[in-house]
């Protein structure tokens, strides 16, 4: 059997292992040192924001967004529902109860009509000052309706944190995602536009809140000759090797964005053609997205096969894909809090797949897989 064909698995440049040797032979293992502050100001730089603190991963990044914003026992903060779960946990772990929005149909994030249906709800319904953000999630690297959901937010006076894990290298009218935000969300998991092995970052304007992020981040600690403590810390910060890793990755990453727009390409040019397969498109010229992942839909009247049969076709040649996001209103978890919908991100796990999109994917690889999903179609075009 042939290697495993992962859904995006690490693509490592070949520079990186000088930073990383940098740290060894300077003993900077240890966490922080000169790759952190480094990455810090290129990932800054990059998506057009003042400041940067580097986690450990895009989780805690959101978490401490959610504790410098206040967020507590009680409140209510308005997510995307249509997610992984990691966007949604971290209001969770601060007691606060996450009010889901469903998504539109243009970029498949987060309903600017809906979310502001549900605002007006909570506020009807006494929940006013318990709306402390709104987090949007870019979902695969599609920029959502930000010139909306940014006017919402400011005219209801509700903090706006971007979830943008998926979206670094992304843009909406020319501006970088992640700086649309009070604060922002990048995530350098494994499986990443680029990968710092397993990390995170949060992005401000607002020198004061990255500072309160790192504090945090590094336990907590006053500044004492002691050890001491006036408030709950974390042991969230990057670790000055991962970080130098990422140093590497950031160097190519516009090579990554062009990679999988290539991708993104090649499967509409093979697969767009045939009547019920349908991709996410970038909505008008708005839009730029990293197509992180490339999806599509799958219609079973029209195609004559389902997205779980093709899925089944590929994992049989031991190439991985799966399933869209399943949204969180749906989670066992999570089926208890409220949940504003219109059916589209049902409708979209129902019928939708991520096909293979790592940037280090072969041109003879991309026409094996969509070999295999023609295969399981009917032929009508």
């Amino acid at each position: 059997m042939r290697d495993k064909v992962y859904l995006s698995s690490p693509h490592m440049s070949g520079g990186e292992m000088k930073y990383v040797n940098q740290a060894f032979d300077q003993n900077w293992i240890a966490p922080l040192g000169p790759n952190v502050d480094a990455f810090e100001e290129s990932l800054a730089s990059y998506c057009h924001v003042e400041h940067a603190a580097a986690l450990s991963s895009g989780t805690a990044a959101l978490h401490l967004a959610l504790i410098i914003l206040g967020v507590k026992r009680g409140d209510e903060v308005l997510v995307s529902s249509m997610t992984f779960s990691a966007s949604v946990n971290p209001i969770v772990y601060q007691g606060a109860t996450p009010v889901f929005i469903d998504s539109e149909k243009d970029t498949w994030n987060m309903d600017p009509v809906l979310l502001e249906k549900a605002i007006l709800d909570r506020k009807a319904k006494g929940s006013q000052e318990k709306l402390k953000a709104i987090v949007v999630v870019h979902l695969y690297g599609m920029p959502a309706k930000m010139d909306e959901i940014v006017e919402i937010a400011n005219r209801y006076n509700i903090p706006l944190i971007e979830d943008a894990a998926e979206a670094l290298g992304s843009k909406y009218k020319g501006k970088p995602l992640g700086s649309f935000g009070l604060m922002s969300v990048l995530s350098f998991n494994g499986n990443k536009i680029i990968t710092t092995s397993g990390g995170g970052a949060l992005l401000s304007n607002d020198e004061n809140k990255i500072k309160k992020a790192r504090f945090l981040a590094t336990q907590a600690r006053d500044q004492a000759l002691h050890y001491q403590h006036s408030e709950i810390g974390y042991n969230y910060r990057l670790s000055n090797v991962l970080a130098g890793i990422g140093r590497g990755q950031l160097e190519v990453i516009e090579d990554r964005v062009r990679r999988k727009r290539e991708i993104n390409l090649f499967y509409k040019n093979n697969l767009g053609q045939f009547d019920g397969i349908d991709f996410l498109h970038e909505p008008d010229n708005s839009y730029f997205s990293n197509y992180w992942l490339t999806t599509i839909l799958v219609d079973p009247e029209k195609t004559g096969t389902t997205c779980q049969q093709i899925q089944l076709a590929l994992d049989k040649e031991n190439i991985e894909s799966r399933p869209l996001w399943k949204p969180m209103h749906l989670q066992p978890i999570f089926k208890s809090y409220p949940a504003y919908l219109n059916n589209v991100s049902e409708s979209l796990f129902e019928h939708g797949l991520c096909l293979p999109s790592g940037s280090n994917i072969s041109n003879e690889v991309l026409k094996l897989i969509v070999d295999i999903v023609k295969s399981t179609l009917n032929k009508r075009v």
